[in-house]
C-alpha cells in the first residue's frame, strides 16, 4: 500500500515535531519544514528516517517569503506529486510592553501566523482539490478565542484571524477538503521556557487539569482530525487546553 504523505510547518521543534512524529509512526512519507532550527531540523530528519522507514524531508523555509513557498511546492511536486494533509503549524511570537510594540514586528507576526497560511494553502489545497482529496488542519491558540495577553496581542490578532480564515478555506474547498483548526492552551514547548515561574503557576492554577499539555497531545488531535474517523468533521475551531476556569 502506497504511504500516505503529509506536510507540516514549523516542524523542527515543539508541537511541530511532536506531529511530525506521530505521523511517522503511522507510516506517513514527512516533508516538513523549518528556518532557524537547522541543526534540530537534520536530527529529526536522521531519527525519523532510522526509527520508522519512512521518508522525511526537512526543507528550510521562510513561510512569509513567496519565492521560498514557491521553492517548497516545486520540491514537494517533484518528489511526491501530491500530498494527503498539510499542517499549517510555523508561528512567532513577539511579547513585548504594549507601547514598545512595533509596526514591524505587528507586520512580522501577521506575515508568518495568517498570511502564509492562506499562500501555502492556496498552491497545496489547490493540489489536493485537483485530486478530490485532503485535509488542512491550522494550528491556531486559546489566544484566538477568549484567553488575552495584552504582551502578545499580535500574536492574538493573528490566530483569531487564522480561525476565520479556517472558516473561509472550508468554504471555498467544499466538497473535496476538510479544513479544521486546532486551538491549543498552554503547551510544553520551547517557545514557553521562557516563562516565568511565577507566571506559569498563575496559568496552571486557571486550567481545571492543573498542568499545561504536552505537545503529543496536541500531536494526537492533529492526527485524530487527519484519519478517515474525522472524515465528517469540518470547519471546526477544536480548543484542547485542559479546561480553563475563567471566575
Amino acid at each position: 500500500m502506497n504511504k500516505k504523505t503529509i506536510l507540516i510547518t514549523g516542524g523542527s521543534s515543539g508541537i511541530g515535531s511532536s506531529i511530525v512524529t506521530k505521523f511517522a509512526k503511522n507510516n506517513y512519507n514527512i516533508i516538513f519544514t523549518y528556518f532557524n532550527h537547522e541543526k534540530k531540523a537534520f536530527n529529526l530528519k536522521e531519527k525519523i528516517e532510522e526509527d520508522y522507514n519512512v521518508s522525511c524531508t526537512c526543507i528550510k523555509c521562510d513561510v512569509t517569503n513567496e519565492k521560498d513557498i514557491d521553492n517548497l511546492y516545486n520540491i514537494v511536486i517533484d518528489k511526491f506529486k501530491n500530498i494527503d494533509v498539510l499542517v499549517n503549524n510555523a508561528a512567532i511570537a513577539i511579547d513585548n510592553l504594549f507601547d514598545n510594540k512595533t509596526k514591524e514586528d505587528f507586520i512580522k507576526t501577521l506575515d508568518t501566523n495568517l498570511v502564509s497560511v492562506f499562500l501555502i494553502s492556496r498552491l497545496f489545497g489547490n493540489l489536493m482539490y485537483k485530486n478530490k482529496s485532503g485535509k488542512i488542519i491550522n494550528i491556531s491558540s486559546n489566544n484566538g478565542i477568549d484567553s488575552y495577553y495584552e504582551f502578545s496581542l499580535e500574536y492574538d490578532a493573528s490566530k483569531a484571524g487564522l480561525i476565520n480564515l479556517t472558516h473561509n478555506l472550508a468554504h471555498h474547498f467544499s466538497p473535496y477538503i476538510n479544513v479544521n483548526c486546532v486551538c491549543p492552551g498552554w503547551v510544553n514547548t520551547p517557545m514557553n521556557e521562557t516563562l516565568s515561574e511565577e507566571f506559569k503557576k498563575k496559568e496552571t492554577d486557571k486550567i481545571l487539569l492543573k498542568r499545561f499539555a504536552s505537545p503529543d497531545e496536541i500531536a494526537d488531535l492533529v492526527y485524530y482530525l487527519s484519519s478517515n474517523e474525522a472524515s465528517y468533521i469540518n470547519d471546526s475551531i477544536i480548543k484542547i487546553d485542559g479546561g480553563i476556569n475563567r471566575e
